[in-house]
């Protein structure tokens, strides 16, 4: 099965493929501690040398990229309160990370190997006191698996995965790999996975922001039409990346066990005019919570993939966030899902991101 097949025979070669009991297995190493550089550095180095194991044995290059910053605007990594609260904003004098970018070796035959690549990723860290399995310890078993399952296929598509760092301190990893992407291998979409693994199947329990029936009218409804029941993954894109979410409804439809969907369409444009809309529409901020928004806010095309964390998960930023509380199943068919939407979404590259 090559990666160019039509939807519903790739999901079915992958879905062949994957295996819940890694993802499990994955979520149980990662959630068993806090990890953060700030408060739990030994924990990140850990989760780190996990990750580069687990790549390696799925045929994958793994690159350390540190990075230190200074000056930094962004939030605090404490829990407590929402992420737009104003209490969490920080401006961070000094931090020193790295991120965890992957590739497969280049093939004889692989004409494509330098050219432009759509970026899978998932944030590695979690706030302070949590083990974080949904947040964000699903998205990394997730991307874990999606590179297994695309580093299987005869012709491996161009993709590159990212395990970012600081996430949980404003995003701080991607907007380091998202401008340095300007100079090393090219990035024309990006697909992010945050806090994918809680699912709640009981009328009543997923929440919405304040202000979001009026604003997005179509997911509003959607939600409202499933009872409110909290069984979906939520796909956020824009104009730019509209293909890649049709591409992601499609594929999770014929995924095993199928998987609900929700689209909703940021109506913001890329770039720094998306940012200043956000400053003027501030619930609009809820749709650029995770390292995605460092995409956009490049001009980069991106895709969050998210169950909407604290709109459904009680156990957010909770000590209480562990393995058990996922359902393992779903987050395999979330994976499915993401590898079939890596391999097959072309975007143009956007101006001033080619070498």
């Amino acid at each position: 099965m090559e990666a160019g097949s039509d939807v519903p025979a790739l999901v079915r070669e992958l879905t062949r493929r994957a295996d819940p009991a890694r993802l499990r297995e994955d979520v149980a190493f990662l959630a068993d501690r806090p990890r953060g550089r700030t408060h739990a550095p030994e924990a990140m180095l850990r989760a780190e040398a996990h990750v580069a194991d687990r790549l390696a044995e799925a045929g994958w290059r793994t690159e350390r990229q540190p990075f230190d910053v200074r000056w930094r605007p962004g939030c605090t990594d404490r829990p407590g309160g929402g992420r737009l609260s104003p209490l969490r904003f920080r401006v961070h004098r000094r931090l020193t990370g790295a991120n965890l970018l992957a590739d497969l070796p280049a093939r004889p035959t692989d004409e494509a190997a330098d050219g432009p690549a759509v970026l899978v990723g998932a944030h590695l860290d979690t706030v302070v006191g949590s083990p974080g399995a949904d947040d964000n310890a699903s998205g990394v078993a997730a991307l874990l698996e999606v590179a297994r399952l695309l580093g299987g296929l005869r012709s491996p598509p161009p993709v590159r995965l990212a395990f970012f760092d600081m996430e949980e301190l404003g995003f701080v990893g991607a907007r380091v790999a998202a401008r340095t992407a300007r100079h090393g291998r090219r990035v024309s979409g990006m697909l992010c996975l945050e806090s994918v693994g809680c699912f709640a199947d009981g009328p009543g329990t997923q929440a919405m922001p304040a202000g979001f029936g009026a604003l997005f009218r179509g997911a509003a409804g959607a939600v409202r039409a499933r009872d409110g029941r909290g069984d979906f993954t939520l796909v956020v894109h824009r104009r730019s990346s509209a293909e890649a979410a049709e591409l992601w409804r499609r594929a999770a439809d014929a995924a095993e066990p199928p998987l609900p969907v929700v689209t909703l369409r940021d109506p913001r444009p890329d770039g720094p005019r998306g940012v200043l809309a956000g400053l003027a529409v501030p619930p609009l901020n809820h749709l650029g919570r995770s390292d995605h928004a460092a995409y956009w806010n490049a001009g980069v095309p991106a895709v969050l993939l998210t169950g909407t964390a604290n709109f459904r998960n009680p156990r957010y930023h909770r000590p209480t966030d562990t393995p058990d509380t996922l359902d393992h199943a779903r987050l395999t068919a979330v994976a499915v899902a993401t590898a079939v939407t890596a391999a097959l979404w072309r975007p143009p590259l956007a101006p001033g991101h080619g070498r």
